[in-house]
This record gives C-alpha cells, structure tokens and sequence, in this order.
C-alpha cells in the first residue's frame, strides 16, 4: 500500500528511448511549457547507437517541450509515469512514437492536431475580420463546436485522461478568444467603419468564454499572449507619454502601468509582468544597472511565491553571481581523483572556462582562441578549465584532448550539469562554453560572458592582470573614387504593418 501511495504522488518521468542515427554530440532536454521564464528540466546524452535514458522531476501535470537536435515536439506528461520514444534522427519531431505510459493522452493529442491542422486551413481569417458582428459569432460559434467535437471524439477513440481533454478545450476557448479579439481591433478598419464598437452579444459571447481566468493563466500561454493584446494599445500609448528620456526599460514600464489596472487580478498581472521581463529585458550582457532594476521589479512587483522564485532564477541564471561574492566552495575533482574548488583559487585572478565534449563550439570556435589567451596573460593569471560531461571518464578523455599543452587546472564537477557547481553558478547546456574571471582573492570579478572576444572581458582580463591585450587595427584601403562603383539609388521599401 505504502509504495502504491509512494508512486502514485511520485512527480518523477522516467525517460528512455532511441532515435536511430541520432549523434553522440545531441543532447535531449525537457522544459514545462506552461510556466514563465522555465528552464531545462533535464539534459539527456544520446549514445553512439542513438539511445538515451534518464528522468526528471516534473513541476505539473501538462504540456513539456523535448528539443532534441534544435527541434522541438511538445508531449504532454504527469508525473509517476513512464515515457518510451522511439524514431528516426532525421524525422524528428515529424515523426517519432510514444509508448508506456504517456502513449494515450499524447495519441489524443496528435488526433485532436491532425483534425485542427485540416480544419485550419480552411478558415480565412481575412474573411472572417470582414463579417458583420452577428455572423462572426456563428462562425466563431461554428469553429468551437466543431473542434470540440473532435476533441470529444479523439478522446474517446484513445482513452484520454479528463485532464488532458480539459487542458485541450481550455486551449481551444484561448484561441476563439484570440480570433475574437483580432476581430474587435481590425474590424473597424477593415470596413472602414471606425465608429464600430462591439456589441453586448460580443461581450457576452467573451465572458462565456473567459470564466475561469485563473486556470487559463496558469496553464495557457496563448491565453496570456490574448490579455497582452487586448491590453497591447493602451499600453503604447501610456509608454510613450512616459517614457520621454527612451532610457526605461519596457518591463518598469509595464509595472507602471499594471498599477493603473485595478480591474486585473494581482494573478494576471504577475504573469503578464513575468512574461515582458522573460522575453525582453532579461538578456546576457545586462548591465549592473539594468540588473538591479530587474531585480527591484522582481522582489516588488511579483507577489505569487512560485512566480516570483522561477523569475529569481531565471535572472540569476542569466546575470550569474553579483561581482565581490566568493567563487563557490563546491567540489571539484582532478584526473588523479584529487578535490579542488574555485574558492582556493588565490593569489593571482583566474579565468575560468566552462565546458562540455558534446558542445558544438568547443573544440573548433573556443580553443583557438583559448590558447592565444592563456599564452598572452599567462604570466599574470592562473587558468582553470572546469568540465561538465556527463562522467568522469569522458571528462579525462575530453580534457586530455582539447586542452593538451594548455596551462590550468582541469578539474570535474561530478554529475556533470547536476553538479553543484551547475547549481550554485546556474549554469545549463545552453551556457556552454561560458567563461568567468575571479580576482586574486577568488572573488566574483565579472559576469558571465560566451565569446572571449567580448570587448568587455577583455578590458576586465587586462584591469586584474595589469597587461595590455593588443587591438587589432584595421586594414586601410586606397582607391580610385573615379573607378569605384557607384551606388544605385533604391527605392524606399514599404512599411510593413
């Protein structure tokens, strides 16, 4: 009974599967779609053969995105289950097939897409803008209905669980919402009437729609990306006559203007909020003043407990440690088995290098350039070359060929990118190659960059080790203007809506 309850609250998926003529270099990740600002669950090897395994910790029952080979297919999971994939490489994500556990909801799921696939191209959006109020509604009508029907009769067909179909139809009502909204903004100029408003038929048909707000911004992206809209143009203007200097950021902005929206839920704008700041102003190469405007908007502004910790670290993820703090303590090992930690790295400032074997960069972009700096500040600075692969074995492999001759400590964090040196500096597959600097204290002294030739850390290498990187000057070429070929005037293009 014991281990029945155990396995029935279990939020783990366990992974396992193949896709034949898949490289070793391919790495599988798993991110749940409905959250804002979420990262990768898990990052999964492919062997020679194409096979992987492995399992994560799935926040919620729902929709996850798998990216193998920079494709992505979406698959709907719960937790305690079991999910087997199978396929060809080169098919994915066209084609590939589930089985275990998750095979029924996501046979449901690939149902109800090829009716809607079908079904959508037969509608004309154009069109549909065009209609008097009254027709657009039976035929918004119509295209619920009809969809709905095939969801009813999918979920019937593959034994779908009631969740999965409530998630679908959940979907469904955000996208009429989305087509009535479209219809609203563009009607009036499309028929050129712009004195059309809509009607209590239209407002009613919405708010039949939009009767559970809270479930829909919990699980429904392009339900948030429809509040967005309808809040888009009275936003734009509130910006404008705001932010007359161009200097805020769009999300202080929005925080700003949310405070003015008190028919909208504390719930709405914490999503809405957390959407602007994900997918704009939280970006690499944020600087310290950007950084702690975020950060004040974060801690502020966001009131929901989950919300507000994805949102912290996301952007610690991509701003990585303040400068002044210590190098993490985490331990490292040596090939000989022996432990290290950045925190000892004193007495002279240390660049250090974050790396992986299946990195597609490492070897041919990052270790030519390597070497050109190691050799030039090596006299002034110590060098540490930290690998994440997923074993030790792989590690002295790696190590032993990339960097043979290279000057600094390699060393291994132990599980790779779930070692805690992964966690403490947030570090995930997508931040591969990294580098950072540590003063000669082995404190923090930079953000995290992904290209040494970033002028910045270059100026940082060149401030803590007292040298002066050569600038590369540019080559001058003279020519007769007589013989140059003269520009030919272009006619200027159209503006595009």
């Amino acid at each position: 009974m014991f281990a029945f309850v155990a396995m029935s609250c279990s939020k783990k998926v366990e992974v396992k599967g193949n896709f034949a003529g898949g490289s070793p270099l391919e790495r599988i990740e798993f991110v749940e779609a409905s959250g804002v600002a979420t990262l990768p669950l898990v990052n999964l090897g492919v062997d020679s053969k194409g096979s992987f395994s492995g399992s994560f910790e799935a926040p919620k029952n729902g929709m996850y995105i798998m990216s193998y080979a920079g494709k992505t297919a979406m698959i709907y999971l719960k937790g305690g289950q079991e999910l087997n994939i199978s396929g060809q490489a080169s098919m994915f994500p066209n084609q590939f097939t589930i089985t275990g556990d998750a095979k029924n909801n996501n046979d449901f799921l690939l149902e109800v897409t090829k009716f809607i696939q079908g079904y959508a191209g037969k509608i004309n959006v154009g069109e549909l803008v065009m209609k008097k109020e009254a027709d657009f509604l039976k035929e918004a009508e119509k295209i619920r209905t009809d969809i709905g029907k095939s969801i009813d009769a999918a979920a019937k067909k593959t034994s779908a669980d009631n969740e999965v179909v409530e998630f679908k139809k959940d979907e469904l009502n955000a996208s009429i919402l989305g087509l009535m909204s479209q219809y609203e903004a563009n009607h009036p100029q499309a028929t050129q009437n712009p004195a059309y408003k809509a009607s209590k038929n239209f407002t009613d048909a919405v708010a039949k729609l939009d009767t559970d707000s809270d479930r829909l911004l919990k699980t429904q992206p392009i339900y948030r990306n429809y509040l967005l809209g309808k809040l888009s143009p009275e936003f734009q203007t509130f910006a404008t006559n705001k932010n007359a200097t161009g200097t805020a950021l769009s999300s202080e902005l929005f925080a700003e203007f949310l405070d003015t929206k008190k028919d909208l839920s504390q719930l709405t704008k914490d999503y809405l909020l957390a959407f602007v700041l994900s997918s704009g102003d939280i970006a690499p190469g944020m600087t310290t003043e950007n950084t702690n405007k975020i950060n004040k908007i974060i801690n502020e502004k966001i009131k929901d407990a989950g919300i507000k910790k994805d949102m912290q670290r996301i952007q610690f993820v991509i701003a990585g440690p303040k400068a002044g703090e210590a190098a993490p303590a985490a331990k490292l090992i040596k090939q000989d088995g022996s432990a290290f930690k950045l925190a000892d790295a004193k007495g002279k400032p240390t660049l250090v290098m974050f790396y992986a074997s299946w990195n597609p960069y490492i070897s041919e972009g990052t270790v030519p350039v390597l070497k050109e700096v190691v050799n030039f500040y090596k006299s002034k600075m110590d060098f540490t070359f930290v690998n994440l692969d997923d074993t030790k074995e792989q590690f002295i492999k790696t190590s032993n060929a990339m960097l043979k001759g290279i000057p600094g400590n390699n060393v291994y964090g132990e599980g790779g990118l779930t070692s805690q040196i992964a966690k403490d500096l947030g570090i995930y597959g997508f931040k591969l190659p990294s580098f950072v600097v540590l003063d000669k204290d082995g404190k923090i002294a930079s953000r995290f960059f992904y290209n040494l030739g970033d002028p910045e850390i270059v100026t940082v290498l060149d401030k803590l080790s007292g040298l002066k990187a050569p600038t590369v000057q540019p080559e001058v070429t003279l020519q007769n203007d007589l013989l140059a070929p003269q520009a030919v005037p272009q006619p200027e293009a159209a503006p595009t809506k």
